[in-house]
């Protein structure tokens, strides 16, 4: 099982610093607590202060509610359906839409399939590059680039929303967007044209995005930071976006439990990377915000189970929560819906610092040129 707590409990040595002899530990949850929580238990701290056996018995997330929950015998749907998750996990050792009968699954939505099969790509690349592997790759990638610092930098240049422009071939709604794509000359043209930071989708199955496209945009010579638009359900994801140049990662809420997010958060940490975390209602908002170290909240307008478009989305959640994001210092930004300048002005008078968008530019025949068109003015860059 690698959602709640195998992402929690591998053990990297980016997130505990263990000693060797305990930094390939099994990822599965049930041999890390039988290799070292009945020891860490036993001494009750008298472990030396460096030692991975104090650092565990003393972390929050090892003694967290979920990990309790989760021994005592709760599935992880369980657990994640108490918050009010309603994406449900397989971890199938094969794609869903194989198989008849019984063994066929029946996905409730798009996002559901969408994490499915993503379950299956995962383990087939962890498989080929386990997570050491993975992460040794990360540490040799140049230091990552200021994601928030650019996505600020370019609101008080222009006095209007930063812009995060996607390098997006296709989308499971909309189908083929760009027909003669070719990532790295929209990557470029983006930045040309005043884009603060790119988004890069890496989902191959439903996007026809790659982790190549991410790797190619970045050594290109584009300056701005990257985000990695990935259906993230595994840290090994993070560490590999990582070491193909990623600066920020996408983190759904609809899809991670709370004690997930905040360990991906400490692996972003520990990365130099900037995690946008993405909501789309009240209750995913309200966990968010109970998260320490919560630097960007992306409110997407499109329900990733039905994919409708409602932009008054964004209003209505900083209505009711805008004053505690502020007060948190947290970036909010805008998502899907948003194709004219009188849509970038509504979303900016709802309190939003910066618009990640798609669609809207990527299908024009210069999706640079198209940035103009979308604020009704050339942005400063």
């Amino acid at each position: 099982m690698e959602s709640l707590l195998a992402a929690s409990f591998s053990l990297p040595a980016a997130a505990f610093s263990p000693p060797s002899s305990l930094s390939s530990t099994s990822s599965s949850p049930h041999a890390l607590r039988s290799a070292v929580a009945g020891a860490a238990r036993a001494v009750r701290c008298s472990a030396a202060k460096d030692s991975i056996l104090y650092a565990l018995e003393h972390d929050e997330m090892f003694n967290s509610a979920e990990v309790i929950q989760w021994e005592s015998g709760k599935s992880i749907n369980s657990i994640a359906a108490a918050q009010g998750i309603r994406i449900r996990r397989r971890c199938r050792p094969r794609y869903p839409s194989e198989g008849s009968g019984a063994d066929k699954a029946v996905p409730r939505n798009m996002l559901e399939q969408i994490i499915w099969d993503k379950e299956v790509e995962v383990s087939q690349r962890k498989a080929k590059k386990p997570l050491q592997k993975v992460i040794e790759s990360s540490q040799h990638a140049p230091p990552a680039r200021d994601f928030v610092g650019a996505l600020t930098a370019a609101y008080s240049r222009n006095v209007a929303p930063a812009l995060i422009a996607e390098v997006k071939k296709a989308s499971p709604s909309r189908g083929v967007l760009r027909e003669d794509f070719n990532p790295v000359e929209i990557a470029q043209s983006y930045e040309k044209n005043g884009a603060a930071c790119l988004s890069i989708l890496t989902d191959e199955k439903h996007f026809q995005g790659s982790f190549e496209n991410l790797e190619t945009v970045r050594n290109s010579g584009v300056k701005c930071p990257l985000l990695c638009k990935e259906f993230v359900i595994d840290i090994w994801q993070i560490y590999y976006a990582r070491s193909k140049g990623a600066d920020a990662i996408l983190l759904i809420a609809a899809v991670l439990p709370d004690l997930d997010i905040k360990y991906m958060l400490r692996i972003c940490k520990n990365l130099g990377m900037t995690a946008l975390i993405e909501v789309h209602d009240e209750r995913e908002l309200d966990r968010v915000l109970k998260i320490d170290g919560v630097q960007l909240i992306g409110i997407n307008n499109r329900s990733l189970e039905t994919f409708k478009v409602d932009t008054s989305n964004t209003k209505t959640l900083l209505e009711k929560r805008g004053d505690l994001i502020r007060d948190k210092g947290i970036l909010v930004v805008g998502e899907s819906g948003l194709f004219t300048p009188d849509d970038v002005a509504y979303v900016q008078n709802a309190g939003v610092s910066a618009i990640l968008v798609g669609e809207s530019l990527v299908k024009q025949e210069n999706p640079g040129q198209a940035i103009a068109g979308l604020y009704g003015k050339d942005l400063l860059h």
